[in-house]
């Protein structure tokens, strides 16, 4: 890829995304605010108390007192039914991701996860639950004006303003749980993510031809798993403090075990281990914050389950084949490959090696090309997707594409006997058959 445009990594670019995988680092910050929010509307229901007293305005503070008391009613009932409430409501929502996963592909559960309007809900729901507990421990017994030390006014306050925002909040996921069954949503949403994962490529000519001899390999240390991300920032730092360039060895998505070689030194001596702890993430499965090609992967999945002899669903297949086609679209003019990461005097130091055009179209056309011979609808659309790209790509790009609509035109004249229907299979249409 070329370096026109060139954008640095930010340092806490992985970590962002490790933390956005997960599901418990927004509940446990939404804790540690309603903790402060807790104290700040302790200190001001007290202050409110101690002004009161000193204006000596006890029939004004009775009437506070009376207020709250009966708002403690609303509050431990709250209280009481909040976690039942979320226990409810997260049951249905992973049934529904179950469905979801059994009927497109189980690597949308991943999407539900990343969700952010998943992980808002929940922790509006626990700061309810445990802003309601804290307020409870607020009422005093002391009913009377002049020795009362804190009337909970605006903790009570506070927590029916998080109950309703609750309720505003569990519509809004209703919604985006019941789209998450919908095909339509779900590949509309992958593409999205694909295109997050190419503006964030760098690109330009690339570096030098030559790296010069290896001096040294760094192999994988750790549990074996997928190749999530590099953080690009830590190698350019430990390459640039060495005097050396750094060459990743597999490609993101790639799964390594112990003892696999993940970087090649060229230059000089290899750096120190401190300095590249933490250059690479490995885990259980891919993620779409670095690979280019995972967002292909996802689409193919869908469209061969939806054309499996058990689903038989051969206009869920086209519509990934939609995005795909949309999304090599947008990749048909951009140089793809090798990408070169530089310091700030602009001398590469990190080489990382990327999926090309060809690796690209294989991976969005080819399977589902073996699955098609007996769906109409999804060669007509593979063929009109096939015609398009090859307007769009320039002539070095457009083997790949020949070569793909020579073998799905092939394939059908081998599984389609009758000559009519062989050529009704053949035409182009954009959406399939009509």
């Amino acid at each position: 890829m070329s370096d026109r445009g060139y954008r640095r990594p930010r340092p806490l670019s992985p970590l962002r995304e490790h933390l956005r995988d997960t599901f418990w680092f927004a509940p446990t910050m939404g804790f540690v605010c309603v903790f402060v929010l807790w104290l700040g509307a302790s200190a001001v229901d007290e202050e409110i108390v101690a002004v009161l007293q000193r204006e000596e305005a006890y029939d004004e503070l009775g009437s506070l007192i009376s207020f709250v008391q009966d708002a403690k009613t609303i509050v431990t009932t709250i209280s009481s039914a909040m976690m039942t409430f979320i226990g409810v409501v997260f049951s249905i929502s992973l049934v529904a991701v179950q469905m979801a996963g059994g009927q497109l592909t189980p690597r949308v559960v991943r999407i539900f996860v990343r969700s952010r309007i998943s992980k808002i809900t929940l922790t509006v729901f626990l700061a309810t639950f445990l802003f309601s507990l804290l307020v409870l421990t607020s009422y005093e017994s002391e009913a009377d004006p002049r020795l009362v030390v804190s009337v909970p006014l605006l903790q009570s306050m506070l927590t029916l303003v998080l109950v309703g925002l609750s309720l505003l909040l569990f519509v809004v996921y209703v919604s985006a749980t019941l789209r998450l069954m919908q095909v339509g949503p779900v590949v509309d949403k992958i593409a999205r993510d694909s295109f997050r994962v190419l503006g964030r490529m760098p690109r330009g000519p690339g570096g030098p031809e030559g790296l010069g001899p290896e001096t040294g390999r760094v192999v994988h240390e750790g549990r074996a798993g997928v190749l999530r991300d590099v953080n690009t920032a830590r190698l350019v730092r430990a390459a640039r403090r060495q005097d050396v360039v750094l060459r990743l060895i597999p490609r993101i998505g790639d799964f390594v075990v112990p003892g696999t070689p993940v970087l090649a030194v060229h230059g000089g001596a290899v750096p120190p281990r401190s300095r590249l702890r933490y250059g690479v993430s490995v885990g259980v499965e891919r993620t779409l914050h670095q690979d280019l090609a995972f967002g292909l992967r996802q689409l193919s999945d869908i469209a061969l389950r939806a054309l499996s002899t058990s689903v038989n669903d051969p206009t869920t297949a086209v519509q990934c084949l939609d995005r795909s086609i949309q999304f090599l679209a947008a990749l048909v003019h951009l140089p793809l490959g090798t990408v070169h990461h530089r310091d700030r005097s602009g001398r590469v130091r990190l080489v990382q090696e990327g999926p090309g055009w060809e690796d690209l179209v294989d991976l969005a056309f080819e399977e589902i090309r073996w699955c098609v011979a007996g769906s109409p609808q999804v060669s007509r659309r593979l063929l009109a997707g096939l015609d398009d790209l090859l307007l769009l790509a320039p002539e070095e790009r457009k083997q790949p594409l020949v070569r793909h609509r020579a073998l799905l035109v092939q394939a059908v004249e081998r599984a389609v006997p009758v000559a009519a229907d062989r050529e009704f299979a053949l035409l182009p249409d954009r959406q399939g058959i009509g």
